[in-house]
């Protein structure tokens, strides 16, 4: 292999780094990080993804869902349960993406982020609502408060009329949401619940009626 080259500086030979040695070491470090990123993005999208091992696929909105303390795993869990058909209908998988998109959009337009979380994600004026299809106030609170039969139908009459339900001593605003667009919200909310979120938020399950 040949020397590098060398310069004299006051009388003393200096060797010279070889730049073409630095920036193979440089491209040679680049690309392995790039490989590994690629290998962490796979295995992330394996969890995240819709059908995924932590975020259940659409149509689990036909399912039952509860919440459970797992001792494995000191968190609480989601269970996905019996057949639930939500507002009686039973969603295909390509009908219960329709709905969550429209859902998703429905609450980007109103910026519910404005007042609440999303999986930590938001403002912190109103509560958390990545578990909120599974707070038992719906049916303690809202059914009877909205003379609703089901869990669903309560929470469409709450969010198309916020103002004519008090909530604690803030108050959600009416946001001009229509039948069809609570109906998405609640589809939503019901998906969020499925997903496994490794005991977030802390004790959800386990909090004592307000």
């Amino acid at each position: 292999m040949a020397d590098c080259p060398r310069r004299q500086e006051g009388g003393a030979s200096v060797q010279i780094q070889d730049p073409l040695f630095w920036r193979a070491g440089a491209v040679s470090t680049t690309l392995v990080m790039l490989i590994v990123l690629a290998f962490l993005s796979i295995d992330s999208y394996g969890y995240i993804r819709a059908g995924g091992i932590n975020v259940p696929a659409y149509d689990v909105i036909n399912r039952h869902i509860a919440y459970e303390y797992d001792w494995s795993r000191h968190a609480s869990t989601p269970v996905v349960g019996e057949e639930e058909l939500l507002f009686g209908q039973k969603f295909s998988a390509d009908e219960a993406a329709q709905i969550m998109r429209k859902g998703k959009l429905v609450i980007q337009s109103r910026n519910c982020m404005n007042c609440h979380t999303f999986f930590g994600n938001g403002a912190y004026y109103g509560p958390d609502l990545t578990k909120s299809w599974l707070d038992p106030a719906w049916e303690q609170i809202w059914m009877p408060m909205t003379g609703k039969e089901t869990k669903e139908e309560a929470m469409v009459a709450f969010l198309m009329n916020p103002d004519q339900y008090p909530t604690w001593q803030r108050r959600m605003p009416n946001l001009d949401i229509d039948e069809e667009e609570a109906r998405a919200m609640v589809a939503y909310l019901k998906w969020l619940s499925a997903i496994d979120t490794n005991g977030f938020p802390a004790n959800f399950g386990r909090m004592q009626p307000r």
